[in-house]
């Protein structure tokens, strides 16, 4: 079968493997659909565990299941959770699931950018969801990512009575506002200093957008009654949008970092600002089995618009091109590939 190995993000090599083995409590999911992840391009994240085969977004057909496997048979067609929690720890005992180890070291083999793909007994049993007959493949690789937009609205306490800005609107950032409408919040703002993405944020139901500069507290201020963000959501690792979000939260308000920079990056924040004004800094990272199943219910709805945030779907032989398009950040917005599609 076809993978394709990750090395940097310009040397993704597509490679055979041989086609894996199940046993008798795993399942062989045939990928029709396997998203690529703004988290799949950032290189200080992923080229130390390079080589490898990446992709945590696919939805398929189950094509083999072991013979002690009875909640599934050949022919489902599922989306898979590549990691999952233990349910047992700590961790999950608290609510913070998705700081679980067992969550950290489980994984589907080879990756999600491959023909086939072996699903663990841990994954069989608690990080496999059957799609509703109304969803397609493509829908379900946005079960993943919208899950964890959920988990980092849900932590950040989003209410209807917020105005919320998105600082980054690449995929997760138009999810935000795509989710912060469907919640029926009081205002969607986004700002990029991408204009095409600018342009995207409005399409998909943003209520304004604007560039990340100086001056974006006070435009945000003239289309808010005077008052800043309730909610500030960052969506970009750059530097300059950690310092922003600060003068952009309203007092009493929320800043989540749902993307940060990297590592070796030191960012002195503002604390004596945060302690006067009870700012709070809140964190989210990844999904958990309830936002998981929380996404499927809302995408379910067909109330938000998945569909058009597709631009590009491409063949396995043309993850580097994917690549490509993730990278350059141009006109481009989710990355489809259809491992399983030789017409493409």
């Amino acid at each position: 079968m076809l993978v394709a190995v990750y090395y940097n993000n310009k040397d993704v090599r597509v490679e055979e493997f041989p086609m894996p083995e199940i046993g008798e409590e795993e399942v062989l999911l045939k990928v029709m659909a396997s998203g690529i992840c703004g988290s799949d391009v950032l290189e200080w994240y992923r080229i130390p565990k390079a080589p490898r085969v990446l992709g945590h977004e696919a939805a398929g057909v189950i094509s083999q299941v072991g013979k002690k496997v009875s909640n599934f048979k050949v022919g489902d067609h599922v989306f898979i959770s590549h990691h999952v929690p233990c349910n047992a720890c700590i961790y999950c005992q608290k609510g913070h699931h998705t700081a679980c180890e067992t969550l950290h070291n489980t994984n589907y083999y080879p990756g999600g950018f491959s023909q086939y793909i072996k699903i663990p007994k841990i994954n069989v049993q608690l990080g496999t969801y059957k799609l509703p007959d109304n969803m397609t493949f493509e829908e379900g690789t946005f079960i993943e990512p919208l899950a964890c937009v959920v988990r980092g609205q849900r932590l950040a306490n989003v209410q209807k009575d917020d105005t919320v800005l998105i600082i980054g609107s690449g995929v997760s950032g138009i999810l935000h506002a795509q989710l912060a409408k469907f919640k029926g919040v009081k205002k969607v703002l986004v700002a990029d200093i991408n204009q095409y993405r600018m342009k995207l944020a409005l399409q998909f139901g943003a209520d304004y957008a604007f560039t990340s500069e100086e001056t974006l507290p006070q435009k945000i201020k003239s289309v808010n009654d005077g008052y800043l963000a309730d909610k500030v959501i960052v969506c970009t690792g750059a530097t300059s949008a950690v310092t922003l979000s600060a003068d952009c939260v309203e007092r009493g308000g929320t800043i989540l970092f749902f993307a940060v920079p990297e590592p070796t990056v030191k960012i002195p924040l503002p604390l004596n600002q945060f302690w006067r004004n009870e700012t709070t800094i809140q964190t989210s990272y990844g999904a958990a089995p309830n936002d998981l199943e929380e996404a499927l219910k809302i995408l379910s709805t067909k109330k938000l618009n998945i569909k058009d945030m597709i631009t590009h779907r491409l063949p396995l032989r043309e993850t580097q091109e994917g690549y490509r398009l993730m990278t350059n950040g141009g006109e481009s917005l989710k990355v489809i590939l259809e491992p399983n599609n030789a017409d493409l």
